[in-house]
């Protein structure tokens, strides 16, 4: 579960990196990688499997959610630059403990690779289908438009369609610049 988790992390991240605007679909997408680097950060906590204790890369599990939710809390905040250095850093973070798991001889990922070749390709292919899947069906199917008052006649009205009176523009979710 903790390699699936973290294969999802990992394909998931560049999506969220590459992509020009940062929109709600980033927001959707975003949330989905936070909770599977949780339970990332947090299934690695129970791997014992290289030396029988308490290892760095326990201690990377524990910053990496940190640093997560540390990004989570910046944007919060609306302070981009600490989101992006936080959350690039969560990434590059797991796609490093990716390749240290894949390469290192005696971890799961290379015994398998010697013993069932075909079930890791298997694994590796579902994983990859079902992380695109979400992917195109976020990207196609959520609205990437932030809730915000549109101009004209419309702006005279709420999302309900109730007149916006200045309690309620107060309350309103702030416009964005596109």
């Amino acid at each position: 579960m903790h390699a699936i988790a973290a294969t999802g992390v990992v394909l998931l991240g560049p999506i969220q990196i590459i992509r020009r605007t940062k929109d709600r679909k980033h927001r959707f997408i975003g949330r989905s990688w936070v909770i599977l680097m949780y339970f990332v950060c947090t299934s690695g906590m129970f791997i014992y499997s290289l030396t029988g204790s308490f290892t760095i890369f326990h201690a990377l599990a524990i910053w990496t959610f940190i640093s997560t939710t540390l990004g989570v809390i910046a944007i919060r905040r609306g302070n981009i630059r600490r989101h992006i250095g936080m959350m690039v850093g969560s990434y590059l973070g797991a796609l490093t403990a990716g390749i240290f798991a894949a390469v290192v001889p005696g971890r799961e990922i290379p015994q398998l690779a010697v013993s069932d070749p075909g079930l890791l390709w298997s694994l590796i292919a579902v994983i990859i289908v079902a992380v695109t899947t979400w992917a195109i069906f976020v990207l196609r199917f959520v609205s990437g438009h932030d809730r915000q008052l549109n101009t004209g006649e419309t702006a005279e009205k709420g999302v309900s369609g109730e007149p916006l009176t200045p309690s309620k523009l107060s309350n309103a979710a702030p416009v964005t610049a596109k």
